[in-house]
């Protein structure tokens, strides 16, 4: 009896996970190569993943250089206000702030975006605090205000978010989303900042204090953030928790990383963020020279590293990439870790402080192999291979 009452309450606790459906669409990098505008914008940015972890200035919100979102292809869609009015967000494990363009903005990159507008929401309520949110190519600037947040069919009410009124670089105007919805800890949201999940939980919302991340290899649907579940439709086997080391990001210890038996990288344990945020595998610009060395990979005039000289060749004859992470083997093999639609190496070198150690960014590359749990209540994070 106790058993049937286990299944029937597991069975129940899936019924109430809310869903949002993610879609994929063209990179901001795609986009910009197809305009004939990436060699140009690579000339004057130099993307540094690290800089979203280390911001290397103060500012009201947190620093996160919008090149790190650049290969970004997965976008759900909100709704703030009342009515609501519509956003694609970047659903990111890697920060801790909401926020859209406003009618407030002028600038090039939101005249082709959703802008929210205050005043054709009737549950709006604006404070004085502005916001600014520092960029490689320049600051996004705005002011903070509330209003409701739909999410899936929840109401999350009285939400603080951002509205921008500036925002930096023409390079923007390619984007495909308007703003990004944070899902990583308090302790990093800026401007006390309550973030999107919280509210949910703390309003009784979901019924547990976790969410999960499916990211399907399909072309354009199949992805999918449930908050307050568990879908085990999802992954095979079972889930293995991993404690959540930093409360911050979403950051774990990783035993080792390994190729072909022998370790590349990491061999005395490291630091890693489990970020939907982030599209590729990061790490030490060191470490990752030798993975791109490994798999015979260089870079083009696009600033693409790809393995030459014809990558679809011997794609199948690269080995896997072994993360170890709590005592469990996550092997990645070369079908997941060299993009098949270009071709490109799914490694990205970060430049890191020195006192930061030996960290990676396990972003979409990864995730993509992996079903995600990310709870709360317990501080841990699980992982199991995808169905």
């Amino acid at each position: 009896m106790k058993w049937l009452l286990l299944i029937s309450l597991v069975a129940l606790s899936e019924c109430f996970i809310i869903k949002v459906p993610l879609v994929k669409k063209k990179s901001l990098r795609k986009n910009l190569k197809e305009h004939g505008l990436l060699k140009d914008f690579l000339k004057k940015h130099s993307p540094n993943p690290a800089s979203k972890y280390f911001p290397q200035e103060a500012a009201v919100m947190a620093t996160q250089p919008l090149e790190n979102y650049m290969d970004m292809e997965y976008f759900g869609t909100i709704g703030i206000g009342t009515p609501p009015q519509e956003f694609t967000v970047i659903f990111d494990t890697g920060s801790s702030n909401l926020w859209v363009p406003s009618v407030y903005c002028s600038s090039p990159a939101c005249s082709n975006h959703n802008r929210f507008n205050p005043q054709q929401s009737s549950t709006y309520e604006g404070t004085s605090q502005t916001v600014s949110i520092a960029y490689g190519t320049g600051s996004m600037t705005g002011i903070l205000g509330y209003d409701t947040v739909q999410v899936g069919g929840i109401s999350d009410t009285n939400q603080i978010f951002g509205l921008s009124e500036t925002e930096p670089g023409s390079f923007l105007y390619y984007a495909p989303f308007d703003g990004i919805l944070g899902l990583a800890y308090p302790q990093i949201s800026s401007s006390g900042a309550t973030p999107v999940f919280d509210n949910m939980w703390n309003q009784g919302l979901v019924s547990q204090d976790l969410f999960s991340v499916y990211l399907s290899s399909d072309d354009q649907s199949g992805s999918v953030v449930m908050f307050g579940g568990i879908d085990s439709s999802y992954y095979t086997g079972s889930l293995n928790w991993v404690p959540v080391s930093v409360e911050g990001y979403w950051q774990i210890t990783v035993d080792s990383v390994t190729m072909n038996g022998q370790a590349i990288a990491c061999s005395q344990g490291c630091q890693a963020i489990v970020d939907t945020g982030t599209s590729l595998l990061a790490g030490p610009t060191t470490s990752i020279a030798n993975i791109q060395s490994y798999i015979g990979a260089s870079e083009d005039s696009n600033g693409e590293v790809s393995p030459s000289p014809n990558p679809h060749s011997f794609i199948n004859d690269l080995p896997d990439i072994i993360f170890t992470i709590n005592g469990i083997q996550y092997p990645l093999p070369p079908s997941a870790y060299i993009l098949q639609e270009s071709c490109v190496s799914g490694f990205q070198g970060m430049n890191l402080p020195t006192a930061s150690g030996d960290l990676w960014i396990l972003g979409d590359v990864f995730i993509r192999q992996y079903f995600a749990v990310f709870d709360r209540a317990n501080n841990q994070v699980g992982l199991a291979p995808v169905a």
